[in-house]
This record gives structure tokens, C-alpha cells and sequence, in this order.
């Protein structure tokens, strides 16, 4: 019966570290997508500071709003890329604690045999 439980701990324990290395590839994918954003707004602050882009000049006025604007969401951008940091690091060490779960489980279930 213990030789069950453990093999039923050990499969509860893959199963859930497996669903942690899909989050964490999710939180990958999203922090990438954090930095492609503000590689975005950068070309677009320089597309508006540009005369030539747009074949007039453009107000000093609309230069600052377009870049409050972009200030505005890459500020958004950095706090989300911050936070996703933060749980990337918590599920890390939730892995770390996982496989080490699973690697006792697996000496114990080695001793039961």
C-alpha cells in the first residue's frame, strides 16, 4: 500500500511539474513579447520626431503627447515584464522544490522494492 501511495505521489508530483514547465514557457513567451513592445514604441517615437515620415512638421505639442503616450505603455509594459519576472522566479523555485519532492519520492520508492 505505502509502494501505491508513493507511486501515486510521484505521479501527482510529475504531472505537476509538468504543467509548471508549460507556465513557464507561457511567461517566457510573454516576457519576449514585453521587450518586442518596446522595440515598437522606440521606432515609433523616432517615427514621429521624423518630418520626413510624415512630409510635414510636426508640433512640438505632438511630440510630447506621442511620447507620454509611449512613456505611458512601456511603463505598463515594464511593470507587467516585472511582474511576470516575479512569477517566473516563483514557479522556478516551486519546480526546484517539485523535482526535489520527486527525487525523494523515487529513493523511497527504490527502498520499498
Amino acid at each position: 500500500q505505502a509502494e501505491e501511495e508513493l507511486k501515486a505521489a510521484w505521479s501527482r508530483q510529475a504531472e505537476q511539474l509538468q504543467e509548471m514547465g508549460h507556465r513557464e514557457l507561457l511567461l517566457r513567451s510573454d516576457v519576449q513579447r514585453a521587450g518586442e513592445q518596446l522595440e515598437a514604441f522606440k521606432s515609433q517615437v523616432m517615427q514621429v520626431c521624423s518630418p520626413s515620415h510624415t512630409g510635414r512638421c510636426v508640433t512640438e505639442q505632438q511630440v510630447i503627447e506621442k511620447v507620454r503616450q509611449i512613456s505611458d505603455e512601456h511603463l505598463q509594459s515594464h511593470e507587467r515584464e516585472k511582474s511576470l519576472q516575479e512569477e517566473l522566479s516563483s514557479r522556478l523555485t516551486k519546480e526546484r522544490e517539485v523535482s526535489a519532492n520527486i527525487e525523494v519520492f523515487k529513493d523511497s520508492l527504490q527502498k520499498l522494492q
